[in-house]
């Protein structure tokens, strides 16, 4: 357990009469009306790699989906890491600060990940650590929706002007992501101390939520996130990466870039990922599901889901096209129906 979930359960008392009932509410859910307004939530599902050494950059650029070497200190971008076939093994948001370039991603899934970019470094000169717990990164505080904005610039002064831009101070690294539900998130990586005292203070204007209303945020900005269940199921294009920009088709060889180059080149795409909501609130990222067109077989998968504070799921869900003009249906063609919602952006496969 790292430290800033000490300094939470510290932070809990005093907002709670026990600290039980502190480690509930961080996991309070939310809905989709509750992000849209203004949410903040303490992240402690993420971790964090650092790369540096000279060849930090070179060696990321040839391993992974975006571009490394040309990223700039005041951008974020998204990254795949892929196998030789082409799937995803993990997804990053992607950020340099200083002499390092850090990947973030689900915590469950980072030791055996930044294990395996080790073992081809070979003789570049980059290094890999755990930087999940250093303190100038040790918490993470997600914020979205309408009010968010004006709460965080009291903690932070100047924001992020548009997605994927960052800023550095000494408040710690502030990135604006995607937006979701037409309105800005941010993402503020900083010190356990400085979290904690500013969460005490952003609660009393944004609503209080957890790891799954942040999950619940990032489905309504269509932004994938790979997880233990979806590890090696997806090419990129399955779950709209390069659509939000995780995939560089300029950027030269990289584990499986012959196989994600030709699925964007050659023929139309018949997957893709969309978004649907669900009345089963126990929805999980690898449950497939079922087309009342084909009811013998899954098509498609469940790529992310969260509680919509509704009683059921919200899902972003990888599927055959052909199948969204039928009834689709979680776990079996007997299961819950789903509903398909629309992505804040299109989802145009490419031309023949």
């Amino acid at each position: 357990m790292n430290n800033w979930i000490e300094h939470l359960a510290t932070l809990g008392a005093r907002f709670h009469q026990d600290e039980a009932t502190q480690i509930e509410d961080f996991g309070k859910t939310l809905s989709a009306a509750d992000l849209a307004e203004g949410m903040v939530a303490p992240l402690t599902d993420l971790g964090l790699i650092a790369v540096a050494g000279d060849d930090a950059a070179s060696f990321l650029h040839n391993q992974l989906t975006n571009d490394v070497e040309h990223l700039g200190t005041s951008e974020a971008r998204l990254a795949g890491y892929c196998t030789p076939k082409g799937r995803l093994q993990a997804t990053f948001l992607m950020w340099r600060t200083g002499q390092d370039i850090f990947l973030q991603l689900p915590r469950a899934i980072q030791p055996p990940l930044q294990k395996r970019l080790t073992m081809f470094v070979l003789r570049a000169k980059a290094k890999l650590r755990d930087a999940t717990d250093e303190a100038p990164t040790a918490a993470v505080l997600g914020l979205a929706g309408a009010k968010a904005g004006e709460a965080l610039a009291r903690q932070v002064g100047t924001l992020p002007a548009a997605p994927y831009a960052k800023l550095d101070g000494a408040f710690g690294t502030v990135i604006r992501l995607a937006d979701a539900l037409g309105a800005p998130r941010y993402l503020w990586i900083t010190s356990a101390e400085t979290a904690t005292t500013a969460l005490a203070q952003l609660r009393e204007t944004l609503a209080l939520g957890g790891n799954a209303a942040w999950h619940l945020a990032e489905i309504h900005a269509g932004v994938p996130q790979v997880t233990q269940p979806t590890q090696e199921q997806f090419v990129p294009q399955m779950v709209n990466f390069e659509l939000i920009g995780g995939v560089n088709f300029k950027k030269g060889c990289y584990p499986g870039q012959e196989i994600v180059a030709r699925s964007q080149y050659l023929g139309k795409l018949k997957r893709r990922m969309t978004l649907a909501t669900l009345p089963n609130a126990a929805a999980r990222a690898g449950d497939e599901v079922f087309s009342s067109d084909d009811p013998d077989q899954p098509s498609g998968m469940i790529v992310n889901a969260a509680p919509n504070g509704q009683g059921g799921a919200d899902a972003l869900v990888e599927i055959k096209l052909a199948a969204l003009e039928h009834e689709v249906r979680h776990g079996s063609a007997g299961g819950t129906q789903l509903a398909f919602l629309p992505l804040p952006y299109a989802i145009d496969t490419p031309a023949a």
